[in-house]
């Protein structure tokens, strides 16, 4: 008898653990154990998003080596493309406007602060004479050989 009383008195401490950790404001047993099952599912989730953050600045690292990030997306009539660097980048914009010019880009809208760190937000649509239909991947390859060109050169000097 006095080992199911004892049975029973550490399950319900184990259980008032599990809540408390699991920020639960249950009060039986099943919901106890419901709100746990999902507090898990939550955590497995961000470990899974975590991961894959993880693997994609790998990846991008790996690929890249830039010193400066480039994204590129799909607009209806053009791309938006984005690069950013947390210190002041001379010459840059110079480069990647350049890049635009050689690939047939047009500078449809830009925003660009060179001052403490360097950000470009830039609206490109392709020049209708040139004929050649281009991709957001080209896009970001041309952006990043300049960034690369132009790091490289810097370097130098």
């Amino acid at each position: 008898m006095v080992s199911t009383e004892h049975k029973r008195a550490a399950l319900y401490e184990k259980l008032q653990l599990l809540r408390s950790i699991t920020n639960s404001h249950a009060l039986n047993q099943t919901s106890i154990i419901v709100d746990a099952s999902k507090y898990i599912e939550e955590l497995k989730q961000k470990v899974e998003i975590l991961n894959q953050d993880i693997a994609n600045a790998t990846s991008s690292h790996d690929q890249n080596q830039l010193p400066v990030p480039v994204t590129v997306e799909t607009l209806e009539k053009g791309f938006l493309i984005n690069v950013f660097s947390e210190k002041s980048c001379p010459g840059l914009l110079v480069s990647v406007l350049e890049a635009f010019e050689e690939l047939g880009l047009n500078v449809l809208e830009a925003r660009v602060s060179c001052a403490e760190s360097f950000r470009l937000q830039a609206v490109g649509g392709e020049n209708e004479e040139e004929g050649e239909g281009i991709d957001a991947h080209a896009v970001k390859q041309a952006v990043a050989v300049a960034i690369k060109n132009w790091s490289e050169s810097t370097e130098q000097d």
